[in-house]
């Protein structure tokens, strides 16, 4: 293993919780990621654990000018307070070399030239083509030789979540062609190096979450538990998304819509929610944390 996802950033006591809330710099917090930012945080504090947060500006081109900054403040303003530094993945590029040069040495990844739309033409799936061809570096992605597929893992509110073969196979990209660092790879690196134990977010990532537990399993790291929930959809059926353009969270009394965001997570609320200062409702919140309350999507 690369040293760097041996050692863990924060000092973490045996049976520690670590959860993080890992917003990307591609737009403004909306609804639909302080949902999941909020059962993140109260997932942590009530297990008495530690909360962090990593914003994943992995990806230039698809980043914001000032959304990172925005994000903060947001969080801070609905007083979602997290421990520790805030994590910038565009500053871990040597964990991530070091983990891809690891993966080589082991024999685990190879260098792949196929393009989108040959794997669009072969049904959206990736077949191995590349595998023993033993071709350069130069102009291909790396793709992770897949030896430990993941074909069910337990969510700790969905239960038991299965995937087809196919996919659980795949040998998926760990480097992008224009040598950005995939998203599989950097959060997986990312959240060893911080001693994550659980993850909590929207139901939109159950499929990484197979990937990424494949990933974990390769480079010999504990796996995490996870926690997926509901999404918010706008009047249309979809997700609330920046992609989608889903208003930025006001920046006025946060409690109301904190209020709006514990009812879709179906939560106990204070009768005189009102009289309550926002620490104040945010305690309440986490003494009153129920899992088994949340509904799964679409009930």
């Amino acid at each position: 293993m690369p040293e760097d996802t041996k050692t863990q950033q924060y000092s973490v006591k045996k049976n520690h919780y670590v959860g993080r809330f890992a917003p990307s710099p591609s737009g403004d917090l909306h609804f639909g990621s302080l949902i999941a930012a909020l059962g993140s945080y109260l997932q942590a504090r009530a297990q008495g654990g530690s909360w962090l947060v990593r914003i994943e500006d992995i990806d230039p081109p698809r980043e914001i000018p000032g959304a990172a900054d925005r994000i903060l403040s947001a969080l801070d303003h609905y007083g979602l307070h997290w421990d520790g530094p805030v994590i910038y993945q565009s500053q871990r590029h040597d964990a991530y070399r070091a983990t891809l040069d690891w993966l080589e040495q082991q024999g685990l990844s190879y260098y792949c030239t196929c393009t989108r739309r040959r794997i669009q033409q072969l049904g959206g799936l990736y077949d191995g083509y590349c595998r023993e061809r033993h071709l350069p570096a130069s102009g291909a992605a790396i793709r992770l030789r897949q030896t430990q597929p993941v074909y069910a893992f337990y969510d700790k509110l969905l239960g038991e979540l299965h995937a087809e073969p196919a996919l659980a196979e795949e040998d998926f990209i760990i480097r992008r062609r224009d040598g950005l660092f995939a998203y599989n790879l950097a959060v997986v690196v990312d959240d060893a190096f911080q001693g994550v134990t659980e993850i909590v977010r929207g139901a939109d990532l159950i499929e990484p979450t197979l990937r990424q537990i494949a990933l974990y399993r390769q480079l010999q790291q504990p796996v995490p538990g996870y926690i997926h929930l509901p999404l918010a959809l706008n009047h249309d059926g979809n997700k609330l998304s920046k992609q989608n353009h889903a208003p930025p969270l006001p920046k006025g009394d946060p409690r109301p819509i904190l209020v709006d965001a514990l009812k879709f997570l179906h939560q106990p609320l204070p009768e005189c929610w009102q009289d309550l200062d926002l620490p104040l409702l945010l305690r309440f919140a986490v003494e009153h944390w129920t899992l088994a309350a949340i509904p799964h999507q679409g009930q």
